[in-house]
C-alpha cells in the first residue's frame, strides 16, 4: 500500500511540474483519483473488512452495472423531476425578485430578512410539511428544493446588480439611459459573475434536498427512497451505487454551470 501511494504520489508530482496542456490537466485529478480507489480496494481486501461496513470500489462498480435500469429510473425521478425542476423555478423566482428588490428598497428592508429567516429553516424540519402540501410524488422534493436554492441566488444577485461603481452609473446617465436599459446593458452583465457564484451553489443545494426531501415521503423509487431502503436491508453496495450516481450527477451539473459561466463571463479577470 505504501509503494502504490509512493508511486502514484511520484507520477503525479512529476505530471503537476510539467507545462500545462489539457493531458496534464485532466491526468493530475484522474490519477489521484484511481490511486484512491485502489488504494481503498486494498484496504478492504488486506484486512478483511466486512461488506455491510465498507464494500470494495470492484464491489460497487458491479453493482452498479446490474442495476442500470434501477439506477437509471431513481436519476429521473430525483435529480431531472425533483432537483433540476426545482432549480430552475427558485433560481429563476430569485433572479426575478432581486431585481424586484433593487427597484424597491421597500422590499429591500423588508424581504430579505424574511428570506434569511426562512433560509435559517432546517431542511428536516421543512421537508415533512412540504411533502404533506404537495404529496408524495416529485412535486414535493422539487418545493422543497425551491425553497432551498432560492435565497442564496437571491443573495447573490443583489450583491451582483450593486456591484456597479458610481462612474459607470454616471457614464449611463449622460446617455440618457433609464433604468431598464442601465440594468440590461450595465448592471445585469456585471452581475453575472455573482449570478454564476449562486447558481453554482444551488446546484449543490438542489440535490442533496431532493435525496433529503425523499426520506420522508416518496414513491417507490428515487435516489433518497433506495438509500434509507437499502440501509435498512443492510445492502451498502447497493447505497454506495447510488451515492455514486449522485456524485456523478452533481459534479455534471456543477461543471455545464462553469461551463456556461466561462462562456458568458469570459471577460472576467477570473475566466483569465
Amino acid at each position: 500500500m505504501v509503494a502504490v501511494w509512493a508511486g502514484a504520489w511520484w507520477v503525479n508530482t512529476w505530471l503537476a511540474a510539467q507545462r500545462r496542456t489539457r493531458v496534464t490537466t485532466l491526468a493530475v485529478p484522474l490519477l489521484f483519483g484511481l490511486t484512491l480507489l485502489v488504494l481503498w480496494e486494498m484496504v478492504v481486501r488486506l484486512f478483511g473488512v466486512p461488506a455491510v461496513i465498507l464494500p470494495p470500489p470492484s464491489a460497487i462498480g458491479a453493482r452498479i452495472g446490474a442495476e442500470v435500469p434501477t439506477l437509471w429510473e431513481d436519476f429521473v425521478q430525483t435529480f431531472l423531476r425533483g432537483a433540476l425542476t426545482g432549480y430552475v423555478l427558485g433560481c429563476g423566482a430569485a433572479l426575478l425578485t432581486a431585481v424586484a428588490i433593487d427597484r424597491s428598497p421597500f422590499l429591500q428592508r423588508g424581504l430579505l430578512p424574511v428570506g434569511n429567516f426562512i433560509a435559517a429553516l432546517p431542511i428536516v424540519g421543512t421537508a415533512p410539511i412540504l411533502v404533506m402540501w404537495f404529496g408524495f410524488d416529485w412535486e414535493s422534493k422539487a418545493a422543497v428544493v425551491v425553497v432551498m436554492v432560492f435565497f442564496p441566488m437571491l443573495v447573490n444577485t443583489v450583491a451582483g446588480l450593486a456591484a456597479t461603481d458610481a462612474m459607470q452609473r454616471d457614464l449611463m446617465k449622460t446617455y440618457a439611459a433609464g433604468y431598464w436599459p442601465t440594468l440590461l446593458k450595465l448592471r445585469l452583465p456585471a452581475a453575472m459573475p455573482f449570478v454564476f457564484n449562486g447558481l453554482k451553489i444551488c446546484t449543490t443545494l438542489a440535490l442533496i434536498g431532493a435525496i433529503v426531501a425523499e426520506f420522508f415521503g416518496s414513491p417507490t423509487r428515487g435516489m433518497g427512497f433506495r438509500i434509507s431502503t437499502e440501509v435498512g436491508r443492510l445492502s451498502l453496495d447497493m447505497v454506495w451505487a447510488e451515492i455514486t450516481v449522485a456524485a456523478l450527477a452533481g459534479s455534471a451539473f456543477y461543471g455545464a454551470v462553469a461551463l456556461a459561466e466561462r462562456r458568458v463571463t469570459f471577460w472576467h479577470p477570473s475566466q483569465r
